[in-house]
């Protein structure tokens, strides 16, 4: 709804000062809200979600029941509405997707009816997908990271062969791929975060029926990986974000049990603490920094079926608690979320209850920005 906000400005007329009221129509939008928006034309999960500097966000792979969608999409948050954004050369899910200091968005790897080592790339000035040099190897449910220097780490997986150890880097400059080193332990559904120091983090994970709480460092100068810390709790499928701090929280997951715990990782100290848990154990959720430092936890599975979940929760780095935030309008876990320059939270898509989902929603926090201007 619009209101009227009376905004008391003074200003100077000659030599007397006047005090001018005026009345400003603003648009109030309700806080700690969610509310529909324009659905997407193909359901899907597993998929990537890219914010474009146009302030678009593109909608990229993901499944649908044994299905592979190869068409792309763009969300414009003005209008609320989906469009085409040209096709992929392969559908895949469980792949990344990388923002480039270009603009153009790099896809790698993943899965359909076998194992991915190709990559595709996005120019949002044409909407057209073109393929660049694959990876050196087939790999799917790793992490893709964008380095300072602008090239993209990717690091573990899975694929052909087993579980991967190895980590490779992508330059956009000259379209090649080259060795990373090796992580000291080969692991898949992990976490990667680029930390202050422009070190990465890597935490957690899977192989064959074993869960990780370790954790390791890419050192970019040397091109190699160092042991870090080990987290409070072994998980995959959990979320890992880079607080304003400068700290890393790491929230829910699965280890043979849907996870509460939650922990903190401190770049300088090399060491994790504990938060307060979460409300709702949950897996294979999101987790989105917002403009207040605060983070969205939302939806997800439980159980070792993944019964989707439409819950969220908000942690506070300031009490180093978590408190509940309304709940999304569907269950569903597999889904991206995405923070609009709005200061608003897109949901979409993600695996329902009885099926891959079309529908996306907007996350309204406590404050939210409109054409630069903070509105309460």
């Amino acid at each position: 709804m619009n209101i009227m906000r009376v905004i008391h400005r003074v200003c100077q007329v000659g030599t007397t000062l006047v005090g001018l009221i005026l009345a400003v129509s603003v648009a109030q939008a309700a806080t700690n809200t969610w509310s529909a928006t324009g659905s997407l034309t193909t359901a899907r999960q597993g998929h990537t979600a890219i914010l474009l500097p146009s302030g678009k966000v593109l909608i990229a792979g993901g499944a649908n029941g044994a299905t592979f969608p190869v068409n792309a999409e763009l969300y414009d948050p003005v209008s609320g509405t989906w469009s085409a954004a040209g096709n992929l050369a392969t559908g895949r899910t469980s792949h990344t997707a990388t923002l480039l200091p270009s603009g153009k968005v790099l896809i790698a790897g993943g899965v359909n009816s076998g194992y991915l080592d190709s990559t595709e790339l996005y120019d949002p000035a044409s909407n057209t997908w073109a393929t660049p040099a694959s990876m050196s190897i087939s790999r799917y449910a790793h992490t893709a990271t964008l380095m300072p220097s602008g090239k993209v780490l990717v690091a573990g997986g899975t694929g052909s062969g087993g579980t991967r150890a190895s980590a490779e880097q992508y330059d956009p400059a000259t379209n090649t791929w080259s060795a990373a080193g090796n992580l000291a332990t080969a692991r898949a559904i992990h976490t990667a975060t680029l930390l202050p120091s422009g070190q990465v983090l890597v935490a957690g994970g899977f192989d064959s029926g074993t869960f990780f709480a370790s954790a390791e460092r890419y050192l970019a100068a040397s091109n190699t990986w160092s042991a870090a810390a080990s987290l409070t709790n072994s998980r995959y499928y959990h979320t890992a974000t880079l607080l304003h701090s400068g700290k890393v929280l790491v929230a829910a997951g699965h280890n043979g049990t849907t996870l509460v715990s939650a922990g903190r990782y401190d770049p300088a100290a090399d060491t994790w603490d504990i938060t307060g848990n979460l409300a709702i154990a949950r897996y294979d959720h999101t987790a989105t920094l917002l403009p207040s430092g605060q983070v969205l936890v939302a939806g997800g599975g439980q159980g070792n079926s993944g019964i989707p979940i439409s819950s969220a929760e908000l942690y506070d780095p300031s009490s180093n608690a978590w408190s509940g935030a309304a709940s999304m309008s569907l269950a569903r876990s597999g889904h991206t979320a995405t923070m609009l320059p709005s200061g608003r939270v897109l949901v979409a898509g993600g695996q329902g209850s009885s099926g891959a989902l079309a529908t996306t929603e907007l996350y309204s926090p406590e404050v939210i920005f409109r054409d630069g201007l903070e509105l309460q």
